[in-house]
């Protein structure tokens, strides 16, 4: 796709994002992903339970250790340190299991989410990437999922952890004193606002440090990608002041969190001192203090005080819960996406023969990229399409391949509709080398044998190599096809990255060939070769050249001039410069 398709794609084809779900719908979806593993949550709960008993416990043993002392009772004073260490061993137990196994369905949630998320990227349609920025898209991918797990598992870790906690050590405080402990209950509803405020300013935060962790990756790949034309054009300070801007609001907004979390923690444990100081004032009170034993006393009180930990901790949790929410909001809306349509049932092989009837292709925005184009292509015939930018080259070829959907007309494939062929049958059937080479960080064999081509031999990989003048310096690599390239292959020149892309179309041996541009990046001596053996794989197989310089194309066995989507003039290359039209004014051009 040329540079003038992609700004318009991408300008006239953003997709909308979905309006956000309520908390509750994003929470009850993102716990449908513990159903598999509720036999870990189950022992989960059991390790937590046994983890809250314990600080029961740590109370009676207070209590115990008291009215021992107390009574002078030298045999309950023994068995004191062994209690102790039953007791932490029997905690170490529970924790361990609560631990282990929330980590374990945390990290599982991590997995499948992020596996789900690229699973659908792979599906998605190419609309999708041209209106949202690849650093936007993958801080979906590698921030948010992670984000996502604080709401669903390291949150549940703590409600169950401290929850239970809390629970055990109230329902231990209304069996020794019921009238003492409703006080503490006095303290619950400002609480409660507190945590709803919280929650509300967590949730809205949230979302603004993952805009900014996206812009984030946004500028860092923008630079990776682009660092040649960052040095060459001193662009450092340029893109450091970008990046700092970025960087600076993500500060501001993490920061704000921080500010309100240590607003809400401190507020909620000075209500639950004040409750506490209340229940211990009353609690001292000769009419209370003489009906109870010192034991008694002592384990009330370091039961009152233990809740300190706990409701703290469940304090804090709300921070997480909504970064969570707030991450599962953008998850969901990137899994909610529209993919890409695939009307087709016919998997035929095709010959080639392609039918172009009255197409349009309009932008929403009423940018005409084809007008009422038609054209014939015979199979096995090589069609050049030559015009300036902007003049629906391109888009044609995107409409071949079903990256973008006529506005009207009909396009036909050896007499059957387009829409009616599966899109792996229609790809897999056409085969395209494009001026921006795309190559993966991997072996030369394998970018070569890329994607359903692995099954290929190594004899067909270096026959393919060969043909497209590769093989020669394949070899001089240390480890020949085994070679890594790099990312982008930027190990390699351009006219190497450009031969190696050649030799993967010629590998796939379609019977639609697509080139676009195939040749710009070679020598003059390389580009002599290669378009002999070009001319060699063009026979018997339908192509579609796209070219600006016309020296190129003179051997094709017609040339279609574009001008404003449509066809302006087409022929051989000798009735073309035989009628001094458009084509042979451009040829003069080029050829000066």
């Amino acid at each position: 796709m040329s540079q003038s398709d992609v700004t318009k794609t991408s300008a006239n084809l953003k997709l909308e994002q979905p309006s956000s779900p309520p908390k509750r719908k994003t929470l009850l979806r993102l716990l449908r992903y513990l159903k598999p593993y509720w036999w870990a949550l189950l022992l989960t709960v059991i390790g937590f339970a046994i983890n809250a008993a314990t600080e029961i416990w740590i109370a009676k043993l207070l209590q115990y250790i008291t009215d021992a002392i107390n009574q002078n009772d030298q045999a309950k004073q023994n068995w004191f340190p062994a209690l102790i260490i039953a007791l932490f061993f029997v905690r170490g137990v529970g924790s361990f299991l609560g631990n282990y196994y929330s980590a374990l369905v945390s990290r599982n949630l991590v997995y499948e989410l992020r596996v789900q998320v690229f699973n659908k990227l792979l599906r998605l349609p190419s609309s999708f990437y041209l209106a949202n920025p690849a650093g936007t898209i993958s801080s979906k991918l590698i921030f948010d999922v992670e984000q996502v797990t604080a709401a669903s598992t390291d949150s549940m870790k703590t409600v169950l952890r401290d929850g239970l906690t809390v629970v055990a050590l109230i329902g231990f405080l209304l069996y020794s004193n019921w009238r003492l402990t409703l006080i503490l209950f006095l303290v619950l509803p400002p609480i409660l606002w507190l945590i709803r405020f919280a929650s509300k300013r967590y949730l809205k935060l949230s979302k603004g440090i993952q805009e900014t962790m996206g812009d984030v990756s946004h500028i860092t790949n923008e630079v990776i990608g682009g660092y040649q034309v960052v040095k060459n054009y001193g662009g450092q300070a340029y893109e450091a002041q970008r990046f700092n801007v970025t960087s600076k609001k993500n500060l501001r907004q993490g920061m704000k969190v921080v500010v309100t979390n240590s607003i809400n923690t401190p507020a909620v444990q000075l209500l639950m001192a004040m409750a506490m100081s209340v229940v211990v004032w009353l609690a001292l009170r000769p009419s209370v203090i003489d009906n109870i034993s010192a034991g008694e006393f002592i384990s009330y009180i370091a039961a009152a005080g233990l809740l300190s930990k706990p409701v703290r901790s469940l304090t804090d949790v709300n921070q997480k819960l909504q970064k969570g929410i707030a991450a599962g909001e953008s998850i969901f809306a990137l899994l909610d996406e529209p993919e890409e349509r695939d009307t087709g049932t016919l998997s035929p092989s095709l010959s080639g023969e392609i039918q172009l009837d009255h197409v349009s292709l309009i932008y929403p925005d009423s940018t005409v990229a084809l007008q009422d184009f038609s054209l014939n292509v015979r199979a096995g015939e090589t069609v050049a399409l030559v015009g300036r930018s902007g003049a629906g080259k391109s888009s044609l070829v995107n409409l071949l391949t079903r990256t973008l959907a006529t506005t009207s007309g009909q396009i036909t494939m050896d007499g059957m509709p387009i829409e009616d062929i599966t899109l792996e049958s229609l790809r897999a059937q056409i085969a395209m080398v494009n001026q921006q080479v795309v190559l993966f960080n991997t072996t030369v064999f394998n970018n070569i044998a890329y994607g359903s081509l692995a099954t290929k031999s190594q004899a067909e990989v270096e026959a393919a190599a060969k043909d497209a003048f590769a093989h020669d310096f394949i070899m001089k690599m240390p480890q020949g096809y085994q070679s890594q390239i790099g990312a982008e292959g930027l190990q390699l020149s351009g006219g190497q990255r450009q031969r190696l892309s050649i030799a993967r179309a010629l590998l796939k041996d379609a019977p639609i060939l697509i080139l676009d541009e195939a040749t710009s990046a070679l020598d003059n001596e390389s580009e002599y070769f290669i378009q002999q053996a070009l001319d060699n794989v063009m026979k018997d197989r339908t192509t579609l050249v796209i070219a600006h310089r016309l020296t190129t194309i003179e051997s094709a066995d017609r040339i279609a001039v574009m001008d404003g989507g449509r066809i302006v003039e087409i022929g051989t290359h000798n009735e073309l410069m035989q009628k001094q039209g458009y084509y042979a004014q451009m040829y003069d051009r080029d050829f000066e």
